[in-house]
Parts: C-alpha cells; structure tokens; sequence
C-alpha cells in the first residue's frame, strides 16, 4: 500500500474516533444503525422516503468531515483536495466498508466521511466554464449536487436505445421522456439527464447529458419505487415539453454516452470495493463468533463444515482485492476507459461475494444471524441491489466476454470523439 495512502487511512480511524463515534451515540442518533430500530430511517407518510432526521444526521457528519479535510480526499488539489486516486478510493472504501455500517460510512445512500463525489470529478472534467462557476463551490462543500437520470422503464440495461428525446427550438432544447430509478432527486438540485438528440436507437453518438433543474416545469416525480432495502429514493421521473437552454449541455452535444460510460467506470471500482470490504467484514466476524461460539461442548470453529466455506470466502475476497487494486492503479495510469473489462470483473465478483459471505455470516451465527440483532441480513438486502443496480451480473459478464473474444475495445465508446 502506498505510504500517502496508509498514513490518510490513520488521519480517517482517528477522525471517525474523535468525531463521528461521539456524535453517532448522541441524542439517541444510534437508532438509525441499530438493526432492530432501522424503521426508524423510513418516512413511511411521504413516499418511503429517507426520515429528514437521518439525512440531518448525515449532513451533519459529512460538515465535520469537510471541516476535517476528510471529505475532499479524492478532489483536485486546487479545489481543497488530496489529488487522490482511484487506488487511494478503492484502497479507502474497502476499508471503511469492512467496519461495518455506522455513520462513517452508510452505502444505503452512498453516505461516506469520504466523499464518492463522482458529479464534481465529472463536472471538472466535462463541464462548461459557466456550469462550473455555478456548481463547483455548492458540490465541493456537499451543499448543492445533481442526480442521474440514465435508466428508462422499457429499456433497462440498455443505455444507448433511449426514448427519452431533446430536439433543438431556436436556442433552447426541448425534452420529453421518462427516466427510472433515478435515485437522490427528492434533495437533487438538478437531473443530469440522458437524451437521444439525433441518430438512431443503439448509435452511440447521438446522445446528449443535459443539467436540467428539478424544478423546471415539466419535469414530475411520478413515484418513489420501494425496494427490497428501505429507505427508497429511487424516482420515476417524467419530462413533458421541459425547455431548458443549449447551456445546460453536459460535455458536449452527443456525447453523453461517453460522460455515462466515465462515470459508470470510476463508480463501478469503487462499489466493488465497497462490496469486498463488507465481505471481508461478514468473513471476519463469522470468524470471530466460530471461535466464540461452542455448542456441543467444542467451537464452532473446529467444524471443517464451518471452516472451508470460510477459508474459500476468505481466499476469493484476497484474489478479488488483488484484481480492485490492480484494476484501479491502472486506470489511475491509463484513465477511465483502459480497463473496461476488469471493471466488470471486479463488479459482478465483488457484489455476488459479499451476498454469499452475507448469506454465510447468517448460517454460522444461526438464528441471531438471521435477526435483526446482527447486521448480516441488512447487508444482505443492502448489497443484492448491485447485482443489479450497477449493471446486472450478467451485463457485466457480457462486457467482459465483448473484450475477450475481441468483440469490443479498451477506449472510449464508439462513434464519440
């Protein structure tokens, strides 16, 4: 581990130590990560929402980590970062994981003491001088930020066949369409929206990322989906004849499959760390409680039935930690869109990892694994949604099979410059 990185990750213990332990035991703040009290995150009288408390809370610890200088780690250091790197994340974000959830580190709504702003690396890299003046300040203290509107009901998966259109009307674009689980657009301040503007359904030129505000007319949350893991802020959202300025273009008229591809690449890393890391926590606390544990007079530990399920999680989260770091030093190296392939990998293997160690963690710890006494089935409901979310197992299968039978390249999508 690179010796900047080892030393941040002492600065982040002690941080979370003198700061975020305290205020997660105050005014009875422990409610929302105490398992059996976790409704209490839930607004069920206003659409399943995340409770405003919870978020008031998360606020209030990101404001302590920004203050900190904890936050901002991966920011350019000309914007009060760190210059940190997509190794430095994964390397962070495993470890914060494997702590288990609390307010150091919540993945329900990316919550983390550091920050995962993947919107202001792409507003750095993509945006106009005149989005930047607008956004950067809000975004890199966390008090202003955009949602992204990609996914659409009938197409899933499929980001290049998109129904939702933008056609130009004299110096204004004009929006129609509708967008699924578009998630966070309850606090956004804006929709980062995917539009076709010319070509056809499957070109990948031709579609266009627009900064649309969430309160420009026409645009509606039709309905907040509930999951399998509540709290839920993942909105359907329409767009009926919504006009908004040819300024509002996201990294340049047809190339929003290139702004999507960028930010699934530099998201996917990371959630697949985050996935090893709460793996590695289930393996080492089922550990821990077979050697606590001793029915029938011997640990649980000395079962060979409990052991080599345990060694054979254990040996897949060292292989898959191997493969993140080696896949983030090289797009640290090569940029976002040289290691395609093994972001895939990484993906589908992190994310079924941790819900098999999860399901594992809940068999060694019998009936209160299965309770809400321990986190194993909230980490379980949690991390199934990236088997999906993150794109499915089996797309990230089927990318990894395009470059390895030479069906796809290691470069930007194509047909975008």
């Amino acid at each position: 581990m690179p010796p900047d990185i080892a030393a941040f990750l002492e600065e982040v213990d002690q941080f979370i130590e003198d700061k975020i332990r305290p205020l997660e035991e105050t005014d009875d703040n422990i409610r929302f990560f105490d398992h059996r009290r976790e409704d209490a995150r839930t607004d069920w009288e206003r659409d399943g929402l995340p409770n405003e408390a919870w978020e008031a809370l998360l606020r209030k610890a990101r404001g302590l980590a920004i203050e900190a200088g904890i936050f901002s780690y991966p920011f350019p250091a000309e914007h009060g970062g760190r210059n940190g790197s997509n190794l430095g994340m994964a390397i962070i974000r495993e470890h914060l994981a494997s702590k288990g959830l609390g307010l150091h580190n919540d993945l329900q709504n990316e919550h983390s003491v550091v920050g995962n702003n993947i919107g202001l690396l792409l507003l750095l890299e993509y945006g106009s001088e005149a989005q930047k003046a607008e956004w950067l300040e809000g975004m890199k203290n966390a008090s202003k930020g955009f949602a992204f509107g990609i996914t659409e009901p009938e197409h899933g998966s499929d980001a290049t066949h998109m129904e939702t259109k933008a056609v130009r009307d004299g110096d204004q674009w004009l929006i129609n369409g509708e967008k699924t689980w578009n998630t966070g657009v309850h606090t956004a301040d804006a929709d980062l929206v995917m539009a076709r503007t010319s070509g056809n359904a499957g070109d990948a030129r031709g579609i266009t990322a627009f900064l649309v505000p969430m309160d420009t007319p026409g645009v509606n949350v039709e309905e907040y989906l509930w999951t399998f893991n509540m709290p839920s802020d993942h909105a359907r959202v329409s767009f009926t004849d919504v006009r908004v300025p040819d300024s509002a273009t996201f990294g340049g008229e047809g190339r929003g499959l290139q702004v999507v591809q960028h930010f699934f690449n530099e998201n996917r890393i990371r959630q697949a760390a985050s996935s090893l890391g709460a793996a590695q926590y289930c393996v080492n606390e089922s550990v821990k409680h077979a050697n606590e544990r001793a029915p029938f007079g011997k640990p649980l530990a000395t079962n060979q039935g409990i052991q080599f399920p345990l060694v054979d999680l254990n040996t897949r989260c060292e292989m898959l930690r191997a493969l993140v770091h080696k896949t983030a030093w090289l797009m640290d190296r090569d940029g976002a869109f040289s290691v395609s392939d093994k972001v895939s990998m990484c993906n589908y293997q992190a994310n079924r990892l941790c819900c098999e160690a999860a399901d594992f963690a809940m068999q060694v710890h019998g009936g209160m694994g299965y309770s809400r006494y321990k986190p194993f089935e909230h980490i379980y409901r949690h991390h199934r949604r990236y088997r999906i979310t993150e794109g499915t197992d089996e797309i990230q299968m089927r990318r990894a099979a395009g470059y390895l039978f030479g069906f796809m390249q290691q470069r930007k999508p194509k047909g975008v410059d």
